[in-house]
């Protein structure tokens, strides 16, 4: 059942200056920095967040509460988000809108082909973008009347929850003996978000190339010692600050 503050804001109406008032954001994201973002853009939007860090915490979340919408990164611990995306599509009631979300534009494709009504490419700093971008899926009566607020505002997320992702991925990557392809391929996916995400060009080559390598077949034993030792690096300088 909704809690008393789902249900007091589905009773207000979008503004102008807060174009997604009333509604309710569940961020499919296992990236805590970029989830940081998302709930920066709903807050300034106007919308309530909730956040969800893999399949199975979203399927449980979406077993209890109805939200208006839902974004999904497409590159989760426990399975590909389009496989989320399929199921919020052929759904009956329908979520009112699905984007899928991802650090790899080429990407696109696969959420829309799995139903999403758009797609997000990661970073997404600026807040009008966002607000377009939600806004633009929604049914009129959903929108604010009149004409709405542009805002220039960018988000900035905190550091923290950097030092938080990096430390995630250290473990995913130096946390076995013998590292399986299905960890070096989501490490690989988190790191091009995260590293776009941060502004990070280093360590965004870096992930590139191992991706390169992992499809070609390459070895990939130094490019993720080269990882593991960039994300080390940064580590270490955040904890020092």
């Amino acid at each position: 059942m909704p809690d008393q503050l789902d249900i007091l804001l589905s009773a207000q109406s979008p503004t102008a200056e807060r174009p997604l008032l009333g509604l309710t954001v569940l961020v499919v994201e296992d990236s805590r920095f970029a989830s940081e973002a998302m709930r920066l853009l709903c807050l300034r939007s106007g919308a309530r967040i909730r956040r969800a860090d893999s399949l199975r915490s979203a399927r449980r979340h979406l077993a209890v509460y109805r939200p208006s919408v839902v974004i999904v990164d497409l590159g989760l611990p426990d399975g590909p988000g389009s496989e989320l995306i399929a199921e919020l599509a052929t759904a009956n009631p329908r979520v009112g809108v699905i984007l899928g979300i991802s650090g790899d534009a080429d990407r696109c494709e696969e959420a829309i082909a799995a139903g999403a009504d758009g797609f997000l490419e990661k970073p997404i700093e600026g807040l009008s973008v966002f607000q377009a971008r939600v806004l633009e899926h929604l049914p009129q009566h959903a929108r604010p009347k009149g004409l709405r607020q542009i805002s220039d505002d960018r988000v900035e997320p905190d550091p923290l929850a950097l030092l938080d992702d990096l430390s995630h991925i250290t473990e995913v990557l130096t946390g076995k003996e013998d590292l399986d392809r299905s960890s070096v391929v989501y490490a690989v996916q988190f790191l091009c978000g995260l590293a776009r995400m941060s502004h990070d060009s280093p360590l965004e080559e870096a992930a590139n190339r191992l991706s390169a390598h992992l499809v070609d077949g390459e070895p990939i034993g130094s490019d993720v010692a080269r990882i593991a030792g960039l994300v080390q690096q940064r580590l270490t300088a955040r904890q020092v600050v």
